[in-house]
């Protein structure tokens, strides 16, 4: 309470002598961003965020979380509307447990830690039961969106990307290229739960994307197969590392 006193005093001080509103809220804010840039918990501060970004993120109560938006912000230029939006969408959350590891020991991340989990897909059918075409056409309809919730650096080739195997035509269902990480992103879409021939059938698309597309200078081809409901049993046993699966969740439908 003798604490509080004080605020309440150096309140109607500061309002008084530099002639603009000093809430006690307002001063609260401040104690609390003067003790999140102490020395021993953040080394460095960032100018490229205005005070109007710190009075979002100090209402974070994980430090580890907090530092995590702090970096989005920077690289990504975000406003503090844009900060708001991947706050609300609980981003940090949707990362799996290894990457927030990966981000807390500082270790290098890979083209797949920032994928999230679930991806998040705008639903306009307003209808939980849709078919993988629905599903490609919610996605394409908002393609920035989606690639964002894969991490940075996508860039979309194509959709039912027609390939060739022996006398047999087959389409990927989404196409894409990271051009931080220098190589091709093969994504099946399952409205199913994971089944052990998903995994087959991506990974041949990704063989033939290596052996007639990729560069001799590109990195190996990822494969992402996004699911009604994952199984990580399945993925546990799978025997190819560059295969992840991730479920998707429709918002602004029935949920």
């Amino acid at each position: 309470h003798y604490g509080e006193g004080i605020i309440k005093q150096y309140s109607i001080k500061l309002t008084s002598e530099l002639g603009k509103k000093y809430s006690t809220r307002t001063l609260y804010k401040m104690i609390k961003f003067y003790n999140y840039i102490d020395i021993e918990k953040v080394p460095t501060l960032s100018a490229n965020l205005s005070w109007s970004h710190y009075d979002e993120l100090l209402r974070l109560n994980d430090n580890n979380k907090i530092q995590y938006y702090i970096n989005q912000c920077i690289n990504s230029y975000l406003s503090v509307r844009g900060l708001r939006e991947k706050i609300k969408s609980k981003e940090y959350e949707r990362l799996p447990e290894e990457t927030k590891n990966k981000l807390i020991n500082k270790e290098e991340p890979s083209i797949v830690d920032y994928v999230k989990n679930p991806i998040v897909v705008k639903n306009k059918f307003n209808t939980n039961e849709i078919s993988e075409n629905m599903l490609k056409q919610l996605i394409l309809e908002d393609i920035s969106s989606f690639m964002k919730e894969l991490g940075d650096g996508f860039c979309f080739i194509d959709s039912e990307y027609k390939i060739k195997i022996g006398i047999d035509y087959h389409s990927i269902d989404l196409l894409l290229f990271n051009y931080i990480y220098n190589c091709f992103i093969v994504i099946e879409l399952k409205v199913t739960k994971l089944e052990k021939e998903h995994l087959g059938q991506i990974q041949v698309y990704m063989n033939y994307i290596d052996k007639n597309i990729k560069k001799y200078n590109q990195d190996k081809t990822i494969g992402i197969i996004i699911c009604r409901k994952d199984n990580k049993y399945i993925i546990e046993y799978c025997s190819d590392p560059r295969i992840i699966s991730r479920e998707y969740e429709l918002v602004g439908g029935v949920l």
